[in-house]
């Protein structure tokens, strides 16, 4: 769908650069964002980042939730490559899922790549990807565009804004970023070549939102280091931290609060052993770094334990939502136990995280979170970071990207403020001319949500989920029956009802109801209608959901099974 207003540049046919985003405008996750370069109808594209998001409440069953890149996919020759800026599930979780439908090359940075063969080696089913592992910094061209990576601190190793120059203008696209002058592990953030590039000169910038609306600076990973091990050198008994398994630093830290305690750690969590592996290879981790699995941990005294483990976000397969449950085959946790969840929660899980806080508390632990201490820091910028990177880079044109409405809206304000002419606050699909020229929105292109359920791909649109979420709510009544071809009633029917209550307010079975309203449908069809087994069945369902309803107040699904037989 066009939208009003294109510009003379686009009307004409020339060259421009646009952007779109397929994920992560609107939401906290599932970055996608293109970049075209041509005109209208004759662009070739460049992808950065290819993420996914997680399921909630009403969505489920699903695994994780993939971006719908049919307007990509549909454009794949034109495709020159897939950038990955850094290896957070949200920027290259949906790379194994999507990549057959684009076929183009991914290139990653070595700790980004590392964790992408690493994810392709247990679920990729063979799958060839073909990854082209860059240095730090590096510039190369990828089609029409040239790429230079830009080093960034953030909660991972290895995080790269990236510098995308083309014959009609240049953009800077942060990536995820925060200013961590000591960010414990990998280097910071090039604050030199960020100056350079805006004495260079850029037209736009693409920027992160996440915490546009807190004022300040983040803090250091250092000074959460020295927090934790304050906290662990003081605790008397087992201590667990629960943190993002990517987080390389607060790994690295809370290895460090385990030597300086004289405690041994344990490491639970599948995704955690899968990065300390990376993070060795990579150099992020020393090569003799030592843990003792969690099949070990069992067997020490409570006060020589710390347990580093999954399940910051209340992931119920996780290993910190066993522990909570009393089901982890190896770990247990109990009365004057400390439990540290290093972490912030990602919007949307605060309920599966609270659960996973009050069994534990029912469980006799002790529990901190950032709001107590200093035990977790935000890897994106705050607003006085924010304004620092405009003072350095002075862009022509700002686009907030990577946070929720309220984000981008506040950060659409902040850039304001700081004298950018013209910011475009932008939502998934829209498609924003950069340069040259007069910048704004100028498109639209599909965009939407697809599911890993199980082993099958689905849209978000189709029946599964949508019948579960509609199960979860009101249950299903299954009725069975058996007919002659002339719509006659053999026998007694059958019913099975889930997730029904078993009495209605009288104390009459519920069951009973739904057989007395079968029953008196076949009564009430006159006899020459019966043969219409179609209209015998449509009846039966409608009847039946009608004598639930009156009795219950809720409309449970209702499944009709109609066995036919024929007649001697």
């Amino acid at each position: 769908m066009a939208a009003s207003g294109k510009s003379d540049g686009a009307k004409k046919g020339g060259d421009e650069l646009v952007f779109v985003a397929l994920g992560g405008l609107g939401e906290i996750g599932m970055n996608v964002y293109l970049y075209g370069l041509g005109p209208p109808d004759d662009r070739q594209w460049l992808m950065v980042d290819l993420g996914l998001t997680f399921p909630g409440e009403a969505e489920p069953g699903v695994d994780v939730v993939l971006p719908d890149l049919r307007f990509i996919a549909e454009e794949a020759p034109a495709l020159a490559g897939i950038l990955i800026t850094h290896a957070h599930e949200d920027h290259i979780g949906a790379v194994i899922d999507t990549w057959s439908r684009l076929k183009a090359p991914v290139y990653a940075t070595p700790f980004t790549a590392g964790m992408l063969k690493s994810k392709l080696a247990e679920w990729g089913k063979n799958l060839q990807i073909p990854i082209k592992v860059l240095p730090l910094g590096a510039r190369l061209d990828i089609g029409p565009f040239n790429i230079e990576l830009v080093n960034m601190a953030h909660s991972i190793p290895e995080p790269s804004g990236v510098i995308i120059r083309t014959r009609v203008g240049k953009v800077f696209h942060t990536g995820d970023w925060k200013l961590d002058r000591d960010p414990l592990v990998g280097a910071p953030t090039d604050e030199a070549r960020l100056q350079a590039l805006g004495a260079e000169g850029i037209d736009a910038l693409v920027c992160d939102s996440t915490n546009a609306v807190r004022e300040g600076r983040s803090p250091s990973e250092t000074e959460v280091a020295q927090s934790i091990t304050k906290i662990v050198k003081a605790a008397k008994r087992r201590v667990a931290v629960t943190t993002f398994a990517s987080n390389v630093a607060r790994i690295a830290a809370v290895a460090e609060a385990a030597k300086e305690s004289g405690r041994h750690l344990v490491v639970a969590g599948r995704a955690m052993h899968r990065v300390i592996e990376v993070a060795r290879e990579t150099g992020y981790l020393p090569s003799d770094f030592h843990y003792l699995d969690q099949n070990q941990g069992r067997y020490l005294d409570p006060a020589d334990a710390l347990i580093l483990c999954t399940g910051s976000q209340g992931e119920p397969r996780a290993a910190m939502a066993r522990i909570s449950q009393g089901e982890h085959p190896d770990l247990d946790l109990g009365s004057g136990d400390l439990v540290i969840f290093s972490s912030r929660s990602i919007p949307g899980n605060e309920k599966s995280i609270g659960r996973v806080m009050n069994n534990l508390a029912l469980r006799g632990c002790d529990i901190i979170t950032d709001a107590d201490a200093l035990v977790h820091v935000t890897g994106h910028p705050r607003r006085d970071e924010l304004r620092e990177m405009y003072q350095w880079l002075q862009p022509k044109v700002a686009v907030p990207m990577h946070g929720e409405a309220r984000h981008l809206r506040e950060h659409t304000r902040l850039a304001q403020a700081a004298g950018v002419a013209n910011v475009h606050m932008a939502m998934n699909g829209h498609m924003i001319r950069l340069c040259p020229g007069p910048s704004g929105h100028i498109d639209e292109v599909p965009t939407g949500r697809l599911y890993r359920d199980g082993r099958l791909i689905v849209d978000s649109g189709e029946g599964p989920v949508r019948e579960r979420r509609r199960l979860s709510f009101a249950g299903i009544v299954v009725v069975s029956v058996t007919v002659t071809r002339r719509g006659a009633l053999v026998g007694e029917p059958q019913a099975v009802l889930d997730g029904v209550p078993t009495e209605d307010k009288d104390g009459e079975l519920m069951e009973d109801n739904v057989l007395d309203a079968v029953e008196g449908t076949f009564e009430s069809i006159p006899k020459a209608r019966r043969r219409d087994l179609a209209l015998v069945e449509e009846a039966v369902r409608r009847s039946v959901r009608a004598s639930v309803e009156q009795a219950w107040g809720k409309r449970p699904v209702v499944r009709v099974i109609m066995h036919v037989l024929d007649e001697g």
